[in-house]
């Protein structure tokens, strides 16, 4: 075990630092030369993109979703290494379409790998993306019919708005009649007594009818039967 701490780690740590040495200088080259032929690849990427554009999307079609994302946004460099067989593959079928610079990035990736050509890469992913046709998400005619929706929905709130103000301004009318009803009852119950009172001292004071006519008809009775018994004293 002490050997193997001692001896056999500190050779392997040292056979992969120069491997992995020789790889950073190799992709270093590799980048330096893709660098220096920019021009020339864009040159011919002006010329060529014509015929090159439906080849290119049926290409990216083919690839995984990741490597597409990639594609548009060339952000995330550990994203290369983690799909590095998907875009060896890329750059592979580029290469057979003969897309400017895909050939040497393709050698440098079978050589070093995709993860330190990152640079390469990318700028080949650029010139893909622009070739990408574009999404249109609606038609211009169907605009001005969402704005006339739009209007007509707010048309639509606005009325909502005054047709509940005018409710309410009912219920505040026919508040106000009920509170109104109970004063003007109390109002009019106090002239009502007022009135009343004079009417009930007017029929206590009114005098009582006379009984004189019923007194005179006992006196009439009694004065015709003293008129008959003095008729058979004449005879």
């Amino acid at each position: 075990m002490d050997y193997w701490k001692s001896k056999v780690l500190p050779k392997m740590r040292l056979i992969f630092v120069k491997a992995g040495g020789k790889k950073a200088a190799a992709a270093a080259e590799l980048v330096k030369s893709f660098d220096e032929s920019k021009g020339e690849i864009n040159s011919e990427f002006e010329e060529k993109k014509a015929d090159l554009q439906p080849k290119v999307v049926e290409i990216y079609e083919s690839v995984t979703a990741p490597v597409k994302v990639l594609i548009k946004e060339r952000k995330k460099v550990s994203a290369i290494k983690k799909n590095s067989a998907a875009i060896t593959k890329l750059f592979e079928d580029l290469a057979n379409i003969e897309f400017p610079g895909a050939k040497q990035v393709s050698e440098g990736i079978s050589k070093v790998g995709p993860a330190l050509l990152s640079s390469p890469i990318f700028a080949t992913f650029e010139k893909i993306a622009k070739l990408l046709p574009v999404v249109v998400e609606e038609t211009p005619k169907e605009a001005p019919a969402a704005t006339e929706e739009k209007k007509d929905e707010a048309a639509a709130a606005e009325e909502k708005k005054e047709e509940a103000a005018d409710e309410e301004k009912k219920e505040e009318a026919v508040e106000d009649k009920k509170e109104e009803a109970p004063a003007a009852a109390e109002e009019a119950a106090p002239a009502a007594t007022a009135a009343a009172e004079p009417a009930a001292e007017e029929t206590s004071a009114a005098p009582a009818p006379e009984a004189e006519p019923e007194a005179a008809a006992p006196a009439e009775a009694e004065s015709a039967p003293a008129t008959a018994e003095e008729t058979p004293k004449a005879a």
